[in-house]
């Protein structure tokens, strides 16, 4: 599992900025990252927004005000955020949350790129399968 591998930076300290929105991480190998919550929420790595493969993954809109309401611990691996949107299920692992910092500036280009694409807005609210606006996950 991702965030086992022993040669695998691990967090020394994380700090929840609820008021600018950021998951800062300090890692064993001194890297930091300050990681919006709303990144951290468009990649989340549950099934929800990935989907269970390839070409399966529902892309998040609405999510720029999202906050973390608690950031639970899970085994020595990974956290567990629980967002104000709801979304719960995501498990990010200490080699997820580097990725995610040291790969920030591509992964909103890869974003950004899918929302064109989509002919989507990053704040438009998320469209329900039904193809109704939902204010939930």
């Amino acid at each position: 599992m991702a965030g086992l591998n022993k040669h695998s930076p691990t967090p020394e300290d994380i700090t929840v900025h609820s008021q600018s929105r950021v998951l800062e991480v300090l890692f064993s190998d001194g890297q930091r990252f300050r990681i919006p919550f709303e990144l951290m929420r468009v990649y989340s790595p549950s099934a929800e927004v990935q989907g269970h493969g390839p070409g399966q993954e529902t892309l998040q809109t609405g999510k720029r005000d999202v906050t973390i309401e608690a950031l639970a611990p899970v085994g020595n691996y990974a956290v567990q955020p629980t967002f104000s949107d709801g979304h719960d299920s995501g498990l990010f692992s200490w080699d997820y949350l580097y990725f995610l910092g040291s790969q920030e500036a591509k992964l909103w280009a890869e974003y950004n790129a899918r929302l064109q694409t989509a002919g989507l807005d990053r704040d438009q609210p998320m469209i329900a399968a039904s193809g109704k606006a939902c204010g939930g996950h």
